[in-house]
């Protein structure tokens, strides 16, 4: 949308505007133009609840054929609008689409790849256009959990095989694999009345804390929109206009900016498993920040060069402060973009991923949607300064990710419940609890980084130990 929103044609059918004899936009109702970009993020957060529900019902290869389908049909809908309440109903439409495709593709992901990959994973899906991948998800194997789930055995072992090898070692490691599942799915119809997102968000789950977990994703998808992203993306004519340059050049460097934006998504596939998440997320945090700030100085002393008349130094501060929006969407691609994503696909009980991976859709819809909103009125009333609320936001992030988000990467499923067993929410004592655990339950987490089964499926216990709801287990 950050091109189509500062566009004559656009502006004039939808009718919050006009563009002046000088050819620069004047929003005339930047609540209209805020809404018709925001209530496709109420259509994501509708979505993402029906995706993870879905995804357990008919398999997660055809609910992302289903997200696909609704999110094409949402999207012609969107180039046909002819007035403002049409373009509403589309977004809403095609916001369903994208709801639904960005709760199951992770979980997918991660059920199919090995804990050493996972990010490589979720990296590359970032690359996959949705016309794409309707194209070619008839061809992706189904999840062996789901298969196994209902019923489908053989095809679930048969995936396995295929995925991880069918002879020596591998057939053995896909065996224990598939052994794993089978025990989770056991427990987790034992556990199927406490799946609800409404338990998941207020039940009391005891030491998995299940609950904890949702408010983490929920918060680092917000997060996540409030670096920045949500307004350079979506308001970059704007703000390359605030700058200095004028409403053709803005919009041309915008789209150069996108086309950074997706070659740096690709760094990812390449540095998330090597560093981590909670590196990633440092890094990004402290490049985005700095960026915002700079970008924002920037634009300001070019506002204040053009009122001077000095049009050399306008211009020459508009180019640094768009050199640095470039940075920030870089380095946004580079670590930002994929790890909120991942995150929530990762940490969760296996017997609520999907409906667990489709709490963060809610955060990131709740981020997108809020902001997006806003963001037009923040550029009317503050100009330039908005960046800076953009780079605190960054600054808030570092402490935000050192206290509260332990590190997942390369930690098996299996080891997620025990790392998320402490009674606090910090991190030192979830690591140092996590220790003391693999101290007392050598044998568990044994079988957990081989792939066996740590859950005992006719207790519902973990083996040496409980991190579920009964009381009497004295491991933990």
């Amino acid at each position: 949308m950050g091109g189509v929103n500062n566009a004559k044609d656009y502006i004039d059918l939808m009718g919050f505007g006009y563009v002046n004899d000088a050819g620069d936009p004047v929003i005339t109702d930047s609540l209209l133009q805020g809404g018709i970009v925001s209530v496709y993020y109420l259509g994501t957060l509708m979505g993402c609840l029906v995706g993870g529900w879905i995804g357990d019902k008919i398999g997660r290869v055809r609910t992302i054929a289903f997200g696909a389908a609704w999110a094409i049909f949402g999207a012609t809908l969107q180039c046909s609008a002819q007035n403002a309440n049409w373009m509403i109903c589309a977004r809403l439409i095609n916001g369903w689409g994208t709801g639904a495709l960005n709760a199951i593709v992770p979980v997918w992901a991660t059920e199919t790849a090995e804990h050493t990959s996972r990010g490589q994973f979720i990296a590359i899906e970032f690359s996959l256009n949705i016309f794409v991948l309707f194209g070619i998800c008839w061809f992706f194997p189904e999840s062996p959990r789901w298969l196994a789930k209902v019923g489908r055995d053989e095809e679930a072992r048969y995936i396995l095989q295929r995925l991880r090898g069918s002879e020596g070692e591998d057939a053995i490691r896909a065996e224990n694999e598939y052994q794993d599942i089978k025990n989770v799915v056991l427990h987790e119809r034992k556990a199927g009345h406490s799946n609800t997102y409404f338990h998941m968000l207020f039940g009391n789950s005891g030491k998995l804390h299940t609950a904890r977990r949702v408010q983490l994703v929920i918060w680092l998808q917000i997060m996540q929109e409030w670096v920045g992203i949500a307004g350079v993306t979506v308001y970059a004519p704007t703000i390359f206009r605030i700058a200095g340059f004028s409403s053709e050049k803005s919009q041309w460097i915008s789209g150069l900016n996108n086309i950074f934006y997706m070659f740096s998504t690709l760094i990812c596939v390449f540095t998330l498993d090597r560093i981590g998440r909670r590196w990633t997320l440092y890094w990004g945090s402290v490049g985005q920040g700095i960026a915002m700030f700079l970008a924002g100085g920037m634009a300001a002393a070019g506002v204040a060069a053009t009122a001077s008349g000095n049009t050399s130094a306008a211009s020459a501060y508009g180019i640094a402060a768009a050199s640095f929006v470039f940075v920030f969407t870089f380095v946004f691609g580079a670590t930002w973009l994929t790890v909120p994503w991942l995150y929530p696909a990762e940490i969760f009980p296996l017997e609520v991923r999907a409906k667990g991976n489709a709490w963060g859709v809610v955060g990131w819809s709740i981020g997108n949607g809020w902001l997006t909103l806003l963001c037009p009125v923040m550029f009317k009333a503050i100009s330039e300064k908005t960046l800076y609320i953009f780079g605190i936001a960054n600054v808030l992030s570092i402490p935000m990710v050192y206290c509260l988000y332990p590190e997942s990467n390369q930690r098996t499923l299996e080891e997620m419940d025990l790392l998320f067993a402490a009674d606090t929410p910090w991190v030192w004592d979830a690591e140092r609890n996590f220790e003391r655990l693999k101290l007392e339950n050598p044998d568990l987490v044994a079988a957990a980084s081989r792939g066996n089964s740590v859950v005992d499926a006719e207790s519902g216990l973990k083996r040496g130990g409980s991190i579920g709801n009964d009381e009497k287990s004295e491991s933990l």
